[in-house]
């Protein structure tokens, strides 16, 4: 069968996208790169000088010249040998990404957080259920990847059992997870995990500017109802009318087979106890007017022990309530149950900690080097005199992110190459480094749907398969055969999709620069 160009473009992606190799020795290979860089560039003189920020209202720019240091010198090799334990456990990263994923584990591995979403999506009602889908995936990257596991399962039994298309249900699931993958009404550990890499680039340029999971909050909190929006009305609009939407006939018994046991409906009461017990704590170390998490003049901003605390803070949360569901439904029947649930959180570290060992040598290599600092400093520069405005920036950063996502599916690796270049053109420029970040995120979230190498992709061909073949769905309104399943079928309608989220996130961006919305808590546009 002759394959058509969109078929050629993604066997190209997929093709290229097998041929790098694992982030570890992906970072490995880059620190060779960088000594070796560093040694030729510092032969060859490379420097630049700029005025650097001021770091206090009323301090003049200082000039300040910055050089390519030889990483192959015989006292950086030393250097390198006598510190490496102290640079990867100093990893800003690592701190955040180890508690918030022992934190994860109490609502994730206990069961609350799926008996949360079910309780609330079997109930909602079939005028609204497209919506609440979508919402509903949007905020289960609480649950990292098994997020998007469970919204692209739940989404095909929604659909199926109220008798609509089952394929849109797990499409719209894997949309709304991975596509909205950046969006949460709470914080999550992709939260606290790219703020530590940015604190780590912040730190690197000397800015004294405050970091934390909360930076890109108020942005990507109000996200989660726009993209929900837009998610339903190009599917109702669009895709509805160009996959048929079912026989509209319910199917109670298969609601039933998911419907929440009495354990479980236990412990989400449970869980809501702990969740007030967790509120009155709050309130009470927050409200008065000098509480435990105010600063010195009883404020929250621009800073207060409460923003700083916020990774403790959630952790709390999350354990209160995943703890109070594990006593009522059983899971937790000891405190030995406890060090178990702990554990479990740490082994989903593992693949993070593996990457970071390697990753935490290169920023640390290329941040001594001054390689990236000269070349953002040069190319903020250069924007400067061409008179390229913020929003050309963001949106540069924005694209650059996702031509690069398609290879490379993780995150925080490619934040973990680009922050050190980003952020310095950023706070070169005067602008806080939290806007860096959100551009990223914007391009990073929205085209993970069209990635080849997505790990969900065999489940959602698998389970889109399975209707298929019981006869609930037809591929295309009106025909009588099925067309063969795969990858082409899935981008097919996922690049639509993928296009919407980043027209509806970049136009939001461009809204909220343009209006001087905040993005985060005592987040300020400009450093000073």
């Amino acid at each position: 069968m002759k394959k058509s160009p969109m078929d050629k473009f993604i066997d190209a992606i997929e093709r290229g996208g097998n041929k790098l190799p694992h982030p570890f020795i992906l970072f490995l290979s880059l620190i060779l790169i960088t000594m070796i860089a560093s040694f030729i560039l510092s032969s060859m003189g490379m420097e630049v000088t700029y005025l650097s920020a001021a770091k206090e209202v009323g301090e003049k720019a200082e000039e300040v010249t910055v050089s390519v240091v030889n990483l192959l010198s015989e006292e950086n090799i030393k250097y390198l040998f006598m510190k490496f334990p102290d640079i990867f456990v100093s990893y800003a990263p690592l701190k955040l990404v180890l508690i918030m994923m022992v934190a994860s584990a109490f609502i994730e591995k206990t069961g609350f957080f799926e008996s949360l979403m079910k309780k609330y999506l079997l109930k909602a009602p079939k005028s609204i259920i497209t919506f609440a889908v979508v919402f509903i995936a949007i905020n289960a990257n609480l649950m990292s990847d098994a997020g998007t596991i469970f919204a692209i399962t739940m989404g095909g039994i929604i659909f199926a059992a109220l008798g609509r298309n089952p394929m849109i249900g797990v499409i719209i699931g894997f949309v709304g997870a991975s596509g909205g993958f950046t969006a949460n009404l709470f914080l999550a550990g992709t939260d606290a995990l790219l703020a530590g890499i940015t604190e780590n680039a912040v730190q690197a340029m000397g800015i004294d500017v405050t970091v934390n999971p909360a930076i890109n909050y108020f942005f990507m909190a109000s996200a989660t109802f726009i993209l929900a929006i837009t998610v339903t009305l190009f599917t109702e609009k669009f895709v509805v009318k160009m996959l048929g939407d079912g026989d509209g006939e319910r199917n109670l018994e298969m609601l039933e087979q998911h419907k929440l046991s009495d354990d479980q409906e236990k412990g989400l009461k449970y869980a809501f106890f702990g969740f007030l017990a967790f509120l009155i704590l709050m309130l009470v170390l927050t409200v008065p007017k000098n509480a435990f998490f105010r600063n010195e003049d009883g404020a929250f901003l621009p800073k207060s022990p409460l923003f700083s605390s916020l990774i403790s803070i959630i952790s709390l949360l999350f354990i209160t309530t995943g703890s109070a569901y594990g006593v009522a439904t059983g899971y937790i029947k000891t405190s030995r149950d406890i060090p178990k649930i702990v554990s479990q959180g740490f082994r989903q570290a593992i693949p993070f900690l593996t990457t970071a060992l390697a990753a935490s040598v290169f920023i640390d290599s290329l941040n001594k080097s001054n390689i990236f600092k000269v070349i953002a400093i040069n190319g903020a520069e250069i924007l400067r005199n061409a008179n390229v405005g913020l929003i050309p920036l963001c949106l540069a950063v924005i694209a650059v992110t996702t031509i690069i996502n398609p290879f490379m599916t993780s995150g925080s690796s490619k934040w973990l190459l680009l922050a050190p270049m980003v952020v310095p053109m950023f706070t070169v420029l005067n602008v806080n480094p939290a806007y860096a970040q959100l551009a990223f995120r914007i391009g990073d979230s929205c085209t993970n749907i069209i990635s080849p190498l997505h790990s969900a992709l065999p489940v959602i061909i698998g389970l889109i398969a399975e209707y298929q073949e019981e006869g609930k769905i037809p591929f295309r309104p009106g025909e009588t055969e099925y067309r063969e399943l795969g990858i082409g079928t899935i981008f097919s309608l996922t690049i639509p999709y993928s296009i919407v989220l980043l027209l509806t996130m970049s136009t939001m961006l461009v809204i909220w620069l343009l209006l001087g919305l905040p993005i985060g808590p005592g987040v300020a546009l400009n450093l000073l």
